[in-house]
């Protein structure tokens, strides 16, 4: 076999004589699924070991003769022959592998079409256009007017691969396949046609377009089935990215009004996921004229989902209204200037009111939806009006119920930030913050801690030690345990945000009067603090920072304390191990505790010894 055929990283076979088909025959016969599977995923070695001309003739053959098998094996199979080209003698006999991949399509299991579809994409590719012609145009019109519908479902994703290289009478017959499709008496067919109608749209002349394959789109758009419909509306945003305004408007918006209130929230929902597509699709004109209401409409839907979804696509569709407003361009054109009074009149008065309605929605996916975006509004309407208009509306959500909510707004205010500034933002927004971290129910205060990260690298380390550093070391003597222990980790998360030399002057020195405090249970919260933030802050800073502290509370009179301090030591230990204090200070403090009254002391004294031996 010529090294040419042998793709790049296969190892070339030791003697072909260890892969016959008889071999390949009795594994395939084996009751073992397993096996059978195994011998399907080393075809490509036995392929090798034939040579070209044995794989052709001997092993294809075969292959295609043995799918009646479990779906298992048969997906291994179909994805093998869709990188089988160069063991077949490369794309001059790509159409050998056709026979096997037709059978595969064919077959009950959706899976295992899928992926014989793919791979029959892959080969298609490789055809040269006199082979498209003769091998696999034939394979596609077969599958297309096949008995069964599972063929025919198969051949709606191949026409896009292969028409652009064929004749235009091929072209034409080929569309008329397609059209039969469409009006398919099985709703399966018709909905494999609808998904692909688009991708068909995009190769197809643009008179084939208007007259053959638009009206398709208004067929399937208006069918009986809402599974069809919806995939209508993935096509429309294609069809209509191709025409012209003018075209848009006659062929394709008469259909979309209809689907846009579409009697199955099914369809309205795939209207919604796809509407800054179709905005952009269509052009700001029609956007103006006809999306603008219908979008309002999705907003109020009486479908949650269908809301959520328009929901999730304000701050995109306001933005696309008119580009170089949604940047903060400005522009001496005074007919700039008009669009931009007409794109702020929209917002204001068609967006913003709906979107206020929205805030107190009965349903916490359309809030949390809307709490997502609703803060990239504030580039868009300014400074002014974000203080005057959205606030207010921050504030609310600040103070939902849903902690996914509350977690979207905090997780964007840098937008909010960029536009109204850092003093204005803690004026309005941060007193909301703080009075949900000091909430009664211990709950909202554990979301709020969880939240600490995100909202310290949204505001910077000079505004969080003037306004939250103190609220975060209060979190560590609250009186519920879950709250002291998340405290714990929120210390841990800021230094490394901030670093270990902003943790020796803001953290540690607090953290360290708690060693001190009257409360035991404060005591053992500093102990757990330097088990958190010794990995952080590094061997130096523990050892000459933390450490000193730790030993001296191994006479505590509590017990609980002394242990912990065993277990602390076991922990910073290693990390501080090439420091003398190991031997001088640590060892010394771990033997006596090992001497302990208390049993759990010298337990864990002893487990603290041990570990810090080995390292």
């Amino acid at each position: 076999m010529a090294a040419t055929n042998l793709p790049s990283g296969e190892p070339a076979p030791e003697d072909t004589s260890l892969y016959p088909i008889a071999v390949l025959i009795d594994e395939l016969k084996n009751e073992d699924v397993q096996l059978r599977l195994n011998s399907i995923k080393k075809l490509s070695t036995i392929a090798l070991a034939l040579g070209v001309e044995r794989t052709r003739v001997e092993l294809i053959p075969f292959l295609t003769e043995t799918i009646y098998d479990e779906d298992e094996v048969l997906l291994a199979l179909a994805e093998q022959l869709g990188n089988f080209t160069n063991y077949v003698g490369g794309p001059d006999y790509a159409h050998t592998l056709l026979h096997p991949l037709e059978s595969l399509a064919t077959v009950e299991e959706t899976v295992v079409r899928d992926k014989a579809v793919e791979s029959l994409r892959q080969i298609a590719v490789l055809h040269s256009p006199a082979d498209l012609e003769n091998h696999f145009i034939n394979l596609v019109i077969r599958l297309a007017s096949g008995d069964w519908f599972t063929s025919r479902t198969s051949a709606c994703g191949l026409f896009s691969v292969c028409y652009s290289r064929v004749n235009p009478m091929i072209k034409s017959e080929l569309r008329n396949y397609f059209r039969n499709l469409c009006q398919d008496d099985t709703p399966m067919v018709r909905r494999a046609a609808a998904g692909k109608l688009g991708e068909f749209a995009k190769v197809v002349e643009l008179d084939s377009l208007k007259n053959d394959l638009i009206p398709m789109f208004s067929s399937l758009a208006q069918d009986e089935q809402d599974s069809v419909r919806l995939l209508a509306i993935e096509a429309c945003v294609s069809i209509a990215s191709l025409l012209t305004h003018e075209d848009v408007n006659d062929l394709v918006m008469p259909t979309l009004r209809l689907c846009t209130s579409d009697s199955s929230w099914r369809v309205r929902y795939m209207v919604a996921d796809k509407f800054t597509e179709l905005q952009k699709a269509v052009g700001p004109e029609i956007t103006r004229i006809d999306l603008v209401p219908t979008f309002q409409s999705l907003l109020r839907d009486t479908e949650a989902e269908v809301r959520a979804a328009a929901a999730n696509k304000v701050c995109e569709f306001c933005r696309n209204l008119c580009p170089p407003v949604a940047s903060g361009a400005l522009s001496n054109d005074p007919n700039a200037s008009q669009t931009s009074n007409a794109v702020d009149s929209i917002i204001m008065t068609s967006i913003l009111p709906v979107v206020k309605g929205l805030v107190a929605d009965t349903n916490q996916h359309v809030k949390s939806a809307l709490a997502s975006v609703i803060m990239g509004l504030s580039p868009i309407l300014g400074k002014q009006r974000t203080l005057d208009h959205l606030l207010p509306l921050f504030l609310t959500q600040l103070k939902d119920e849903c902690p996914e909510v509350r977690l979207n707004i905090i997780s964007n205010l840098d937008c909010v930030n960029e536009v109204i500034g850092i003093q204005r933002l803690s004026e309005t927004l941060l007193p909301a913050i703080v009075e949900l971290a000091e909430d009664p129910k211990w709950r909202v205060r554990l979301a709020i801690i969880e939240y600490m990260p995100l909202l310290a690298s949204q505001l910077g380390v000079q505004f969080f030690d003037d306004k939250l550093n103190s609220l975060c070391m209060t979190w560590l003597i609250d009186h519920v345990y879950a709250i002291r222990e998340a405290a714990t980790l929120n210390l841990k998360k800021l230094v490394e945000k901030f670093g270990a030399e902003w943790a020796q002057t803001s953290v540690i020195p607090k953290v360290i009067l708690m060693a001190r405090d009257p409360n035991y249970l404060h005591r053992m919260t500093f102990l757990f603090c330097i088990n958190e933030l010794a990995d952080v802050c590094g061997p130096e800073i523990t050892a000459k920072t933390m450490l000193p502290t730790v030993l001296s509370m191994a006479s505590d009179s509590v017990a609980n304390v002394r242990f912990n301090v065993a277990k602390t030591l076991q922990k910073i230990g290693p990390i501080v191990a090439q420091s003398a204090a190991v031997k001088s200070q640590i060892k010394p403090v771990l033997d006596k505790l090992n001497t302990d009254t208390d049993v759990d002391v010298k337990y864990f004294a002893a487990e603290a010894i041990s570990i810090i031996a080995c390292n």
